[in-house]
């Protein structure tokens, strides 16, 4: 395999072709359309399914249909149109079938503006739509991660039967960088393959199967969320991803997701150079969230920085991780503004500032 000069929705999007995609239903919305665009001229090429639907709405509800069937299908969007999408979504997720979600975000709240964000942190990562679930969440941060989290949010959507997530932003669906697609797999065929014991693909000659996600007694409701309680708890134990970097020596960690990880790992060169020592810790699932790594990690350093692109989300679950461990503060931008690593370093600098003061202070003799 060679590496190839690749726009990041596009990677996504033959990503998806490669690994068995049997159908994509979409609507345009920037900074994710060229995913779209891509999948409206290689789906028919390849005989598979692609509808560019009327609204968002329509769109998960077309995801929906199609995977109770059994087959690999998904959607990509953009930050509203991930809004309109979630009590689909929560129907999805009632009904214990399998599929997969791309949310290149943009800023906001409201139509907002088409550039990167990661504001969606709460909408996607808490869940989506009501009720006690919650999505496999993963976020590249590279063209290539985004390939490979696109392969693996199908195999871990089958295994567990749920809804994965990629979530990126615009800086990443619209950059280009060099990246190594996968082969293309074989086309699953129902001939070839038979129905999961779940899938609707037709009755001939055996009782009749139901998808749906409504229980109208209470306990056979709690049946079925206990049932996927047991299940998020299996992911957690499994799927928990995240990647490090200098942290072996380090005295401060920043934590970031995404484009804020990538920026980050810049400024944290930058303050080692400076004679900080100061590492990266950057989480890949947002949902399993590396809660036991980050716990492990704020027992050794004297502090932390969250960077994110957005007012202060996953922070919240870094400080739940941390449980005091060590001070844990914020840096972040809004509105589709990316920091500089500059920006990141100063943030970083202040975090070890403040740690020198409270020392002295605490090393200072008191008066009686």
């Amino acid at each position: 395999m060679t590496r190839e000069l690749l726009k990041g929705n596009e990677a996504m999007a033959e990503a998806a072709i490669r690994v068995g995609l049997q159908a994509y239903f979409g609507y345009p919305i920037t900074p994710q359309t060229e995913l779209l665009e891509h999948m409206a001229r290689r789906m028919p090429e390849l005989g598979r399914v692609f509808l560019q639907a009327e609204s968002e709405v329509a769109v998960i509800n077309m995801v929906y249909g199609a995977a109770c069937t059994g087959a690999r299908v998904m959607t990509s969007s953009s930050s509203p149109g991930m809004s309109l999408m979630m009590e689909g979504i929560s129907y999805i997720a009632g009904s214990d079938v399998p599929c997969v979600l791309i949310d290149v975000m943009r800023g906001g709240p409201g139509l907002g503006n088409i550039a990167p964000s990661q504001a969606d942190y709460f909408q996607i990562v808490k869940g989506g739509g009501h009720g006690d679930y919650h999505l496999i969440v993963l976020a590249p941060a590279t063209v290539q991660e985004a390939i490979d989290l696109t392969c693996l949010a199908f195999d871990l959507a089958e295994k567990y039967r749920t809804i994965a997530v990629v979530l990126t932003d615009g800086n990443v669906g619209q950059l280009m960088e060099p990246a190594e697609l996968p082969p293309m797999r074989p086309i699953r065929k129902p001939a070839d393959q038979p129905a999961p014991a779940w899938a609707l693909r037709g009755a001939d000659a055996r009782p009749k199967r139901v998808v749906s996600s409504i229980h109208l007694l209470p306990e056979e409701e709690e049946t079925f969320n206990l049932k996927l309680q047991a299940r998020l708890a299996e992911i957690r134990q499994n799927e928990v991803r995240f990647t490090e970097y200098a942290l072996a020596d380090a005295d401060y960690a920043v934590v970031a997701f995404g484009t804020a990880g990538r920026v980050s790992q810049t400024a944290v060169k930058q303050a080692r150079a400076r004679g900080l020592r100061v590492g990266l810790f950057r989480p890949i699932s947002l949902y399993p969230f590396p809660e036991a790594q980050l716990a492990e990690l704020a027992s050794r350093v004297k502090g932390l920085l969250v960077v994110e692109m957005n007012s202060g989300q996953m922070v919240e679950d870094v400080r739940l991780a941390v449980n005091g461990r060590a001070p844990v503060k914020f840096y972040g931008r809004m509105g589709g503004v990316v920091p500089y690593p500059d920006e990141v370093l100063e943030a970083i600098e202040k975090l070890v500032a403040a740690d020198a003061r409270a020392q002295t202070a605490l090393a200072a003799p008191r008066s009686a």
